[in-house]
């Protein structure tokens, strides 16, 4: 069985993690998308708890019926190996991404040589999406329905005390 991970801080999980997550279940038997604990990447503090972005990517990739969710706090490639995963799936959408990419993958591979890492590129439509904006447009009170799931938004607009749409009902 072929099983890779699909790691990520998903703070939230947005519709272009969602989209390489469906491609990679299409090529992998098995895809676990790998929730990082990561409290504080770059210096910012998560939006979401651990716990709400776990149960956030496992409410949106409930119709994928050969993916998971599981959180990690360690090296990605120590999961990855306790997690009997032999490749790590990233998406790409713009040279800084590869950079920074370019980079981990050297590092995970001067760690465990048996960890590969695959990279699927965004479509156009998802080329500048990131929770990042996602998050900073919720919180100013702009459009962000279409770059998330329907349990993303509801629990955004309740993190941001924004009223529901017709479309989140």
């Amino acid at each position: 069985m072929k099983r890779a991970l699909v790691p990520g801080t998903f703070d939230p999980i947005t519709e272009g993690h969602l989209d390489i997550i469906r491609r990679a279940s299409q090529i992998f038997d098995e895809v676990i998308v790998a929730v990082a604990a990561s409290p504080n990447k770059g210096g910012r503090s998560r939006l979401f708890t651990l716990e709400e972005r776990v149960e956030l990517a496992r409410k949106s990739v409930a119709d994928i019926p050969n993916v998971r969710v599981e959180p990690f706090s360690e090296l990605l490639v120590s999961f990855a190996r306790r997690m009997d995963a032999k490749v790590l799936v990233k998406g790409l959408r713009a040279i800084t991404d590869f950079e920074y990419e370019f980079q981990m993958t050297a590092m995970n591979y001067d760690i465990d040589r048996e960890v590969e890492t695959v990279f699927i590129m965004s479509p156009p439509k998802y080329m500048y999406l990131s929770s990042s904006i996602v998050r900073e447009i919720a919180s100013l009170g702009g459009p962000f329905r279409e770059f998330v799931s329907d349990p993303v938004y509801r629990a955004l607009c309740e993190k941001y005390d924004l009223p529901l749409n017709e479309q989140g009902e």
